[in-house]
This record gives C-alpha cells, sequence and structure tokens, in this order.
C-alpha cells in the first residue's frame, strides 16, 4: 500500500530564493505528522504543493498514490485543506457554507447532518453557525473550516496552524478530533508553531530550517538523536538556532 503522502527530492523557488530544497518525506496512511520551523522555513510552500496548489520546480508530491500535477484532481479528491487563515463567504451562514462544501463533495445530506450533528456541539458553533460569517471572530471561523474539512472524511487532513484563535477547551476537543481522525486509518498532516500540541498528540515529526528537512522522527528517536532528554521545544531550538541537524 503507498504512502498517503511521498515527497521525493522536492525543491521549490521564487526566483533566487529557494523556499523548499531538495525535501524527501514519506508519512504513512493511519499517521498524525506534525511539521514545525521557524517563519519563513518553508513550511506553508510544502503544505501547498501537498494540497496541490503549488507545483514543485523540482521532484515529485504523490498523494494516495496519485501523483500531484499528472493525477492532480484523483490526488484532490481524497485531501481536505485548512490554510493558516480561515476562509469563507461572508454572505452565508456558517450553516450555508457547511452544506455547499457537502455538496461540493457529493456528501449526502444524511451523512453531513450526521456529521454536523457531533461537531456542531463539540466544537461549540450552536450559538453562531446560523449568524453571516462576516460577523466571525477568527476562532469562530477557524471552527467551521475545520468542520468543513472533517465532512466528507478526507484520506488526508493537510492543516495549518489549526489551534490559533481557539480556546483551550476547543483546542483540546481539536487534538482529539485528529488524532481519532488519524487512528481510523486516515492521515493528519499538521503545521503548528504550538509546540506543546505537536508533542502531545503527533506520532512523528517533522522540522524544517531554512528551506530543508533537518529532523523526524518520533519523539523518543528525536531524543535520541539529540543525544539527551530533551523537550521538543529544546530540540527544536538546538535545530534551528545552532543549524545542527539531526539525521533519522
Amino acid at each position: 500500500m503507498p504512502a498517503a503522502i511521498e515527497l521525493q527530492s522536492v525543491v521549490k523557488r521564487y526566483g533566487e530564493i529557494v523556499a523548499v530544497d531538495d525535501l524527501s518525506l514519506s508519512v504513512p496512511r493511519g499517521e498524525l505528522f506534525a511539521f514545525l520551523g521557524p517563519n519563513g522555513a518553508g513550511k506553508t510552500t510544502t503544505i501547498k504543493m501537498i494540497a496541490g496548489l503549488l507545483r514543485p520546480d523540482r521532484g515529485t508530491v504523490t498523494v494516495c498514490g496519485h501523483a500531484m500535477g499528472r493525477n492532480g484532481a484523483k490526488a484532490m479528491n481524497g485531501i481536505a485543506y485548512v490554510p493558516d487563515q480561515p476562509y469563507l463567504y461572508d454572505k452565508l451562514t456558517g450553516r450555508e457554507f457547511l452544506h455547499f462544501v457537502a455538496r461540493m463533495y457529493g456528501v449526502p445530506s444524511r451523512q453531513r447532518d450526521g456529521v454536523l450533528e457531533d461537531l456542531v456541539p463539540r466544537l461549540g458553533m450552536q450559538n453562531f453557525l446560523d449568524q453571516m460569517t462576516e460577523s466571525y471572530s477568527h476562532g469562530m471561523k477557524q471552527k467551521v473550516v475545520i468542520a468543513s474539512a472533517l465532512l466528507h472524511d478526507p484520506d488526508v487532513l493537510v492543516i495549518d496552524e489549526p489551534t490559533v484563535g481557539l480556546d483551550p477547551k476547543t483546542v483540546r476537543v481539536v487534538k482529539d478530533l485528529f488524532t481519532a481522525h488519524a487512528r481510523s486509518g486516515r492521515t493528519v498532516f499538521m503545521s503548528t508553531h504550538t509546540l506543546e500540541v505537536a508533542e502531545a498528540v503527533a506520532d512523528r515529526i517533522g522540522i524544517i530550517h531554512r528551506s530543508r528537512l533537518v529532523a523526524v522522527g518520533t519523539m523518543p528517536e528525536l531524543r535520541l538523536q539529540a543525544d539527551q532528554q530533551q523537550s521538543l521545544e529544546d530540540i527544536f531550538l538546538q535545530v534551528t538556532e545552532d543549524d545542527h541537524e539531526l539525521h533519522s
């Protein structure tokens, strides 16, 4: 069975700037993978290539066995992508937006309603879901886009900074949702600056720095590579401040 996400020798440039440099990474099905890095390291560019929004200048990106570019439509059928800034249609209510997304993915109304019956109270959306989204706070928008990403039970959930703007209770709910999604045999690829979330829920963690993947592994593997019992924060700072690569 092919990996859920496979990047092979991927390079992406913006003019003279190399945003992603020779990145190879395999994420199996059933894994919650956390992707970390300082600002400008290449995280969002990598995520956009996985989601099919950008094409690499060199190398290949494969999702669910389908190569982006050649079979991009087939690959994207199994993906849900949540960007770091949640975008909704201002003149729709949250519920109307969710129904629109469900129709777009061909989700039957009974299935849609069943999913929302679970997600609306868990994410605390019942008090605002029927208001126009133009009135929403960032956190309210984030809840709706997370729910929309889960509506069609995607094989691969790709999400950039999922906990920004969320209260601690909702962060806990979101962590549980992502963990359950991965345990069901699906895959979650999550970029975050919140190291505590990554350390708490990720099966494996990758760290990108200056466009290159400099560390990847489980927490015990990262600690072994760092040659001491450190927190993820300590390992992250060691790798990104000292330019010291950890090899898996």
